[in-house]
């Protein structure tokens, strides 16, 4: 089977890449808002499933996923400019968050939560992290595998799902649709 990306990540991309899967990629345009009162694992549910929808070929099978970071009831996506970016970063220094993942490969989708804590940070480096951009279009405003894994204290749980694509839940998931796997 065909594999589809609906994504317009370039990690998302690489990863598949990286490890011999073939694809094809597109993005998915979708309102992202957050509807009122909507519960952080059901809103990045409904996100995936709704960019796996947009998605959608005839023959192929579809793979997309939504990444938020979660500091109490308070979501994350990705920052409107720098100084929302830095509001992010200070409000993560110094403390564990969460980072879910939905994955969805149509009628199935997955979420995947990962506790990461940050050291506390200075304003000088909330305003040097901010500004070099490193996290602009990512969930919290920082990249793990970025500038902002310096700061990172403790992971518990999957790298890969920080990064944006929980890799052992979405390879399950594709050799279950029948997606051609390189070792298979």
């Amino acid at each position: 089977m065909k594999l589809l990306l609906c994504s317009a990540s370039p990690r998302r991309r690489e990863f598949l890449e990286r490890l011999g899967v073939r694809f094809s990629a597109s993005a998915a345009h979708i309102d992202e808002s957050r509807k009122a009162g909507e519960p952080a694992l059901s809103y990045v549910r409904r996100m995936a499933r709704e960019k796996a929808e947009t998605c959608t070929r005839a023959g192929h099978v579809t793979l997309a996923a939504d990444t938020v970071v979660v500091v109490g009831d308070e979501v994350l996506g990705k920052p409107r400019d720098r100084s929302d970016a830095e509001r992010m970063l200070r409000l993560l220094s110094g403390i564990e968050h969460r980072v879910i993942t939905a994955v969805c490969v149509p009628p199935e989708v997955r979420s995947v939560e990962t506790a990461v804590t940050f050291a506390p940070l200075s304003e000088a480096q909330v305003r040097w992290l901010a500004a070099s951009g490193d996290g602009d279009d990512k969930a919290g405003a920082y990249a793990v595998q970025g500038l902002a894994g310096a700061f990172v204290e403790r992971l518990d749980g999957s790298f890969t799902n920080v990064v944006g694509l929980p890799l052992a839940e979405t390879l399950e998931m594709l050799a279950e649709a029948g997606v051609d796997l390189p070792w298979t």
